[in-house]
């Protein structure tokens, strides 16, 4: 990649300018046009450079102050179809499905972002009647220690990070 394009992959991976052309002020700040820009996004959305552009707001700033994931032990042969299940109710923000341990037998991951954690036990107790899944814990965050966005170069110099 040129220098660049490493300076555009850094800017797609920060916090977008909150303005109705977010593309025109990156644009601006790497001395390209928009419509620059907005061709190579779409070129690496077509290579696979990149997978997704995405926006993820910061719970707490808009009222959210109960985060549940809630870890389901679920049947291997139901996995799929019980993460696709969980995965479509709006609810739920994330839905993964990760190998159990010797002393952790839960496969599937799901996380609520709520008001309450009232709130949150209603919507885990709607998931579990829908999958036929009571074999689950749910774990509320306490304190968020660390969010940020992946950086994949460093700012000077352009290195790839490992």
């Amino acid at each position: 990649m040129t220098e660049q394009e490493q300076r555009l992959i850094l800017e797609l991976g920060n916090n977008f300018p909150i303005t109705s052309r977010p593309f025109a002020e990156i644009a601006r700040r790497l001395d390209m046009s928009e419509e620059e820009v907005l061709e190579r996004v779409r070129d690496y959305l077509e290579q696979g450079v990149i997978r997704r552009l995405s926006a993820a707001l910061r719970q707490q700033h808009v009222g959210f102050s109960a985060n549940a994931m809630v870890v389901w032990r679920v049947p291997p042969e139901r996995v799929e179809e019980v993460g696709r299940k969980l995965a479509s109710f709006p609810e739920v923000t994330h839905c993964y499905e990760r190998l159990p341990a010797p002393d952790w037998p839960y496969n599937l991951y799901t996380m609520i972002h709520r008001l309450s954690r009232e709130e949150c036990w209603e919507i885990i107790h709607r998931l579990s009647a829908a999958v036929g899944i009571s074999d689950f814990l749910v774990l509320f965050s306490t304190q968020e220690l660390k969010r940020s966005n992946p950086q994949y170069f460093s700012e000077e110099g352009g290195e790839d990070l490992e």
